[in-house]
């Protein structure tokens, strides 16, 4: 039997074709081997993170027993005391807004 060695258009095409995952890395890898670096271009690129998250449990307005309804109103309440401290708000300034 003879094989055929000849690649039809299809596959060339297929061959050529560039993956996503291709264009990354050889973006990531032009990043890399770029060492041409000024004071401007690492300013610009700067990372400006948020403050960490201030975590309080429910505590003493969750012990005993609670209803559902209850319990849900008080969760309401704590993702509303926790927008208001992602906003930068102090304690005394949400108590004060509630």
């Amino acid at each position: 039997p003879r094989v055929n060695t000849s690649l039809s258009s299809d596959d060339l095409l297929l061959e050529d074709l560039e993956t996503e995952g291709e264009r990354q890395l050889k973006s990531l890898l032009h990043h890399q081997l770029d060492t041409s670096v000024s004071i401007e271009q690492c300013k610009s690129k700067r990372k400006c993170f948020a403050p960490a998250a201030f975590y309080k449990p429910f505590g003493e307005e969750a012990a005993g027993a609670l209803s559902l309804s209850q319990f849900q109103a008080l969760q309401e309440s704590d993702k509303e005391t926790a927008s208001l401290r992602e906003l930068g708000l102090s304690d005394a300034e949400i108590l004060l807004w509630k």
